[in-house]
């Protein structure tokens, strides 16, 4: 695919049984296309052309973005989100455990070389524990029937389900607040009985949460954040 005219990459092109043409700019300003099946390059580069604007747009949000996040230093008084709150660092003297959580972060001092690890622990069983209260009490409420919850790494993905009927989330996603946790946990749930982001699924995502855009919203706006 030529840069010719447009001086825009595309990262990657997908190509499936879909009968539209989708654009994607992923968090890392990846540029995906989606297209059916015999959609010639041609067509791909018109229609990139044609949004040419709006993904110039997008890439430069993401830049911005990228500004406005530090990486995590690990000091004393740097935030730390949990549940869409940030809460303070201390680093502590004679601390058993590496890191404990009470209405704030306290990092033995002993640990201090490993916090980012110390931190991602802690994450990923906080996540476990709120996110499967939150599966279970949504299941009880929808009647959807899954097999078990994983926590993941994933970077891209906020959760998915296997064919199995597993349902995995990104252990980043505690740090999002309540309501956007309980957006995600209601998609996947869906995804269960409606495998593609049809008009269908949606429809159902809707009825089980009425407001689910404005929580996906946040999620778009604001994800870039929950990560150390």
């Amino acid at each position: 695919m030529g840069s010719d005219s447009m001086d825009i990459e595309i990262e990657k092109i997908i190509r499936s049984a879909r009968k539209t043409i989708a654009l994607q700019i992923t968090d890392d300003a990846t540029l995906i296309v989606r297209v059916p099946y015999g959609i010639s390059d041609e067509m791909i580069r018109k229609v990139i052309l044609k949004h040419k604007k709006w993904i110039e747009r997008k890439r430069r949000e993401i830049e911005t973005r990228r500004r406005r996040f530090s990486p995590k230093e690990f000091v004393n008084g740097e935030g730390f989100l949990y549940l869409g709150r940030y809460y303070r660092l201390e680093i502590v003297d004679g601390q058993k455990v590496a890191l404990r959580f009470e209405n704030g972060f306290y990092l033995s001092r002993d640990a201090l070389s490993q916090a980012k690890k110390c931190f991602i622990e802690w994450y990923k069983r906080a996540a476990y524990e709120k996110i499967s209260e939150r599966v279970r009490w949504h299941a009880g409420r929808t009647g959807f029937k899954y097999n078990r919850v994983n926590i993941t790494s994933a970077q891209k993905r906020w959760g998915s389900c296997s064919s199995k009927g597993n349902l995995n989330f990104s252990w980043r996603l505690i740090m999002a607040p309540l309501p956007v946790i309980d957006y995600v946990v209601v998609h996947e749930l869906v995804h269960l009985e409606v495998k593609n982001h049809t008009k269908a699924f949606w429809n159902k995502v809707k009825m089980l949460m009425p407001d689910y855009e404005k929580r996906a919203d946040w999620l778009k706006q604001n994800g870039y954040l929950l990560r150390l």
